[in-house]
């Protein structure tokens, strides 16, 4: 593959670290990236029968059902993921966003396919907080349904203990993960450590099942069972929910670390636990109910409860701090408001807290938990949104390799028509869901929720940027009258945020109308976001004098990091710009009241005041761009859209 497909940034600064130093990173990744997909043995067989599929554990289907999870391991996965869309990091970063950004740079800006690669997007993304919703209840619940497994005196406490491992769970994040981080990864390699065994142990007793790695058990079942095949696709897609997440944090790890992680370490135990499940169905057809905990030893068995719900509890914490990482892509990106964000760790910059995201999933994951009260019921809603975001990746995936890849598309382009098939396949079998119940609608209605929020939030930022520059005066030509009878000057330096370089800030004329003052020097201050996670030194920051101590200064920030202002300007100085004092340096920004009204054709009426609330929730400038409060004079304007 040509350069130009994309380079590995972090995985060559790993190659330096030595052997150590890449164990190390596998161990995390396995800590971390693996844990969605890691803990799906705990469900995914006893969801494949599933009453409402109608499917007995005879050693043809058993074998068949084996073949397909195991091909779509491979497929999906494997081929996918690990080998295919890992290599389009958009500067090492992976992950829906990053690969949307990637896809929108190689168009032309205003293009009609660039305006769809965006919508594709958010909408993947929005499908994202869906699966986050959804993965937390469901491995809990299938770790602790073991109890009744022990003892069916113990069912009746499955739920309340779900439930307090999941307040435990989310009322913990506001401590950050530092500290209990480094226990992820050898707690899951233990636990990958454990499904192997425990596969090699079974398939011993019966290893017929190995068969299944023949493609020809999988045609064999579709053959055997025509078009209702489809349905069991998908219970079959557990197999694979979490392979997002591979590419996802690929910015954390490397692909190194990952893909020796997968290759050496985590799909052998998924493979030899599957396939030792498995066995067990073939030995007894009514390990049906719990075919992962039917295939632990009893002695085993409360040892293994226990470390199912570590396991279990790493995975959601894993989806957890990935909602965390794509609200603040989707606000750096401008398709969510400011929201409160607190970093948790003084070294690693990538760990944080958003206390909304956290209150809010927490609180949808108690109204799953309560309202499916078991994995099996979850399944059903489970698979749709995963689905619907491996499609969008391959849509995506499509793009830039036309736009990005020339010397690889042809063979790329082939496997993203395979890849399509497989998700369309996996996407209309989810789809079936909607029919029988209320479960699948579930993380579909989340998805279009957050669609429409995200999709509002930045029309109306677009609507209101033209009402404040359609009442707004043009800056080069306001300053050249101001100073031919000017205000008092005062000492100090005023910096004024705006988002237009061109229109004077309303913060500025307020200042001018009500204090009828000049401070010393006057800066105004644009804060932009790349499309890249990283702002490159070199473009992180311009300083443009027009005359008079007024300067025009931008800043740009990376998708990735975190803006903070009064750090970026301090640092000018360094580089020959402007010196701010931080004790002599004033902060000046316009806080609009956005008002609803009919008098505009863009947006429907209710649009326009979801936009008017989600506006005055935001959170101030000061705290999203580390601006001390007591440096910062909001000035508030009225403004319809």
């Amino acid at each position: 593959m040509s350069a130009s497909a994309g380079t590995d940034t972090h995985g060559a600064g790993h190659a330096g670290h030595g052997q150590a130093g890449l164990a190390a990173l596998v161990v995390g990744a396995v800590g971390v990236v693996f844990g969605d997909i890691g803990t799906s043995p705990l469900y995914t067989i006893k969801e494949m029968f599933h009453p409402h599929f109608g499917l007995t554990a005879d050693a043809a289907t058993v074998k068949g059902l084996l073949s397909l999870g195991f091909w779509s391991l491979m497929l999906v996965v494997t081929l996918k993921y690990v080998v295919v869309i890992m290599r389009a990091d958009n500067d090492g970063e992976g992950g829906i966003m990053a690969l949307t950004a990637l896809a929108q740079r190689s168009l032309s800006g205003g293009s009609r396919l660039g305006y769809v690669v965006g919508i594709l997007g958010i909408f993947g993304a929005s499908l994202f907080f869906g699966d986050g919703m959804i993965t937390p209840p469901i491995t809990v619940l299938g770790a602790v349904e073991g109890l009744s497994v022990v003892s069916p005196a113990l069912e009746r406490w499955i739920l309340p203990m779900s439930v307090l491992i999941l307040l435990a769970l989310f009322g913990f994040q506001r401590f950050g993960t530092a500290r209990v981080g480094k226990a992820f990864g050898p707690i899951m390699m233990t636990w990958f450590v454990v499904l192997a065994a425990l596969g090699i142990w079974n398939i011993a007793h019966n290893p017929i099942v190995l068969r299944a790695l023949n493609p020809y058990w999988a045609w064999h079942f579709f053959a055997t069972h025509d078009w209702h095949a489809v349905l069991i696709l998908g219970a079959v897609v557990l197999t694979v929910t979490g392979g997002e997440a591979l590419y996802a944090d690929m910015g954390h790890f490397g692909k190194r670390p990952i893909r020796w992680g997968w290759f050496g370490f985590v799909l052998p135990a998924l493979v030899l636990n599957y396939f030792g499940q498995g066995a067990v169905l073939l030995r007894d057809a009514r390990a049906v109910a719990n075919p992962f905990y039917m295939a632990v030893p009893d002695w085993a068995q409360i040892p293994m409860v226990a470390l199912a719900t570590l396991a279990a509890a790493i995975a959601s914490q894993a989806v957890i701090t990935g909602a965390f990482s794509v609200a603040r892509q989707a606000i750096q990106l401008g398709y969510l408001p400011r929201l409160q964000i607190r970093h948790t760790s003084h070294s690693t910059i990538g760990q944080i807290y958003v206390p909304s995201i956290n209150w809010m999933l927490l609180a949808a994951v108690l109204v799953l938990t309560f309202s499916f009260r078991s994995s099996t019921n979850l399944a059903t809603a489970y698979g749709l949104s995963v689905t619907g975001t491996m499609l969008i990746d391959t849509l995506l995936l499509a793009v830039v390799a036309y736009t990005r890849w020339p010397d690889s598309r042809k063979w790329v382009l082939p496997l993203c028509a395979l890849f399509l098939l497989i998700d369309i396949a996996f996407l209309v079998a989810n789809g079936a869901k909607l029919f029988t119940g209320i479960g699948a609608w579930v993380p579909l209605f989340i998805g279009v929720v957050s669609f429409t929020m995200m999709r509002t939030w930045r029309r109306g930022r677009e609507l209101l940027r033209e009402e404040v520059r359609k009442e707004g005066i043009q800056l080069d030509t306001f300053l050249p009258g101001l100073m031919l009878a000017p205000p008092v000057r005062v000492p100090g330096t005023a910096v004024f945020l705006t988002a237009d370089k061109g229109v004077v800030p309303q913060a500025f004329l307020h200042n001018l109308k009500h204090n009828k003052v000049l401070h010393e020097r006057n800066v105004f201050l644009t804060v932009e976001t790349l499309t890249v996670p990283v702002a490159p030194k070199d473009k992180g920051l311009k300083i443009e004098s027009i005359g008079e101590d007024f300067y025009r200064v931008t800043l740009k920030f990376g998708f990735m990091e975190t803006p903070d202002v009064p750090l970026a300007l301090m640092r000018s100085c360094d580089r020959g710009g402007i010196h701010f004092d931080p004790m002599d340096t004033t902060y000046f920004a316009s806080r609009e009241t956005v008002v609803a009204s009919r008098r505009r054709g863009n947006m429907p009426l209710w649009r326009d005041k979801l936009f008017a609330v989600m506006h005055r929730n935001a959170a101030p400038a000061s705290g999203f761009f580390r601006i001390p409060g007591n440096r910062l004079v909001e000035l508030g304007a009225q403004v319809e859209i």
